[in-house]
């Protein structure tokens, strides 16, 4: 059966600090829910100063989630690594390590947004030196043992409760970010369907002498959303899928970016025609489950989506769907 994945950015370009709670308490809720249902993952990432409420702090949602959930698996994808203080990650993460029982993924990105590192005060032109020291911080830092950090010794404690540590995968769409992770013997996550790069990192993995996997996006990897009627669903709601089409767009300008959301569109009807959000019923979502795809990704709250909505198209995936793609097993 395909990975079943949950993503929440909690994004509402229309928001009031009360719809953004609701939006925020729904999304909590919601994770419960597909706890309960058996969905495998929860997804969600990091953004700051958007002008949408992208969500800016995704430890402390994670946290919340395993607050609120026994088994799921919270993965974020991405942190922007160099906007993070290392000894300071090292810690949140152990103790998320420890609160959940291990249910914790982290993939280590570097960001492709200048204005993030602005408004942090961190120099863009250093984010891959900055990168390096992060995960060279967190892999010592969870040994327990003293080491040397910017010239002085210091020791983070406590140790996660996962060995030799959490899972920590190096994501990004460039060599250099594939020779990191086989460099530091991490898993690779490309933010793409990349597989050139992942051969890439198969060969450096041979060249340092490391261990590691590639976990790479399908060639197509839609965003769901279940409903009974896709046509009314589009032409009452669509504007919410295009508002995070247009948002990544505006982010991926220069070209330089590669992402598994990637759209050109401009109006609802080409993000239809594209494919890279799809509304299904829930017997299309089972035919589309029977093909070769590693994983479906449903996006409820996506682009401010009404939360009602959005439950509607989280039942209907945990009630008419999944129970049909357990029986398959």
């Amino acid at each position: 059966m395909p990975t079943t994945v949950v993503r929440f950015n909690l994004v509402d370009p229309a928001a009031t600090p009360a719809s953004l709670s609701e939006r925020y308490r729904a999304a909590l809720e919601m994770a419960t829910y597909a706890d309960d249902r058996g969905i495998s993952t929860v997804q969600t990432e990091e953004h700051h100063g958007a002008a949408n409420n992208w969500l800016p702090s995704p430890f402390v949602f994670a946290g919340a989630v395993f607050g609120a959930t026994r088994r799921i698996t919270v993965t974020v994808s991405a942190i922007i690594g160099p906007l993070h203080d290392p000894l300071r990650a090292a810690e949140d993460i152990a103790v998320l390590d420890l609160l959940s029982g291990g249910r914790l993924v982290t993939v280590a990105g570097i960001g492709y947004r200048p204005e993030e590192y602005e408004r942090a005060g961190v120099d863009f032109t250093r984010r891959g030196k900055l990168q390096d020291e992060l995960v060279e911080t967190l892999l010592q830092a969870w040994t327990g043992e003293p080491f040397t950090f910017r010239g002085r010794t210091v020791r983070v404690t406590p140790r996660p409760l996962s060995r030799p540590h959490p899972l920590l995968l190096v994501g990004g769409s460039s060599k250099a970010a594939a020779r990191r992770a086989a460099r530091f013997g991490l898993p690779f996550f490309p933010s793409a369907h990349l597989p050139e790069l992942a051969a890439y990192y198969t060969e450096q993995l041979a060249a340092h002498g490391t261990e590691g996997w590639t976990m790479m996006p399908a060639s197509e990897t839609p965003l769901l959303h279940i409903a009974d009627d896709p046509d009314r669903t589009w032409a009452e709601h669509g504007e919410h899928f295009l508002h995070e089409a247009r948002t990544y767009a505006s982010w991926q300008a220069d070209g330089a970016v590669r992402s598994a959301v990637k759209s050109a569109a401009t109006t609802v009807a080409e993000l239809r025609a594209e494919g890279v959000y799809r509304v299904l019923t829930p017997e299309e979502c089972v035919t589309y489950a029977k093909g070769d795809i590693g994983s479906l990704i449903l996006h409820p709250l996506v682009g401010g989506m009404p939360v009602d909505e959005g439950w509607r198209s989280l039942h209907h995936f945990c009630e008419n769907v999944l129970p049909r793609l357990k029986d398959r097993q």
